[in-house]
């Protein structure tokens, strides 16, 4: 079988370097010299990526609280966290069926060896830029029943997208009546750090902040998507 899926850990990784930000020990020297880069441009990174794990979860223990949504699929899952979506969903309701989605190779193999039991949590390969193609797909169809509602989770994951606003919109036009959208973006003044951050990415790839004002009009389609009954939050 070739080796496709080995990991290239010479090039920093959106998913390690996110680990590292969160103190987790899953990173190697190119992700915490890409971190290191990071924080002198941006000496908060380190809280806003605390602070967009505590968003998700918060949102999760939301969505099925108040909004009884049973399905979930997180893009950008990076490395396993001490609570995850799949913890504080099923925690409160063991039915709760979550797909982590993740492109790096490396976070998919400790994924499935920490978070996956294929019968409520499954873990896939699939880069949130192809969400559309992937909730429909037959990987995501072994857990998720896309006719019924499910929420789509992007957090801490958009700023690595060239057109994240089209992405919710392309996600938001596959979800069925009562589905949500999830999402955080990183927001700065264009003189700073979100001009381009070399090494932030996961091919690598650059990450940008935008706007608020840009966000607030490139994000106002996916909440008006052609299926009126999924919301955008």
């Amino acid at each position: 079988m070739p080796l496709v899926d080995v990991a290239d850990v010479a090039s920093p990784s959106l998913a390690r370097m996110h680990n590292f930000l969160l103190g987790g020990r899953d990173h190697y020297p190119a992700d915490r010299s890409a971190c290191e880069r990071l924080l002198q441009i941006a000496p908060d990174a380190r809280r806003v990526a605390e602070t967009g794990h505590r968003f998700l979860l918060r949102a999760t223990s939301r969505l099925v609280r108040e909004h009884r949504v049973r399905q979930f699929v997180v893009f950008g899952a990076g490395l396993p966290t001490p609570a995850g979506v799949h913890q504080v969903a099923q925690e409160i309701d063991a039915v709760s069926r979550v797909v982590y989605a993740e492109d790096d190779p490396l976070a998919v193999t400790h994924d499935r060896a920490v978070r996956e039991d294929r019968r409520r949590t499954l873990v896939v390969q699939a880069a949130p830029g192809r969400a559309a193609q992937v909730l429909p797909g037959p990987a995501a169809r072994n857990l998720i029943d896309i006719g019924l509602p499910v929420a789509v989770l992007f957090v801490s994951v958009l700023h690595t997208l060239p057109d994240p606003a089209g992405v919710l919109q392309e996600t938001a036009s596959v979800l069925a009546p009562g589905s949500f959208l999830a999402a955080s973006q990183l927001v700065s003044p264009p003189a700073s750090w979100s001009a381009r951050t070399p090494g932030c990415g996961s091919t690598p790839a650059s990450c940008s902040g935008r706007r608020p004002a840009a966000v607030r009009d490139g994000f106002a389609p996916a909440a008006k998507s052609q299926r009126p009954s999924a919301r955008c939050r």
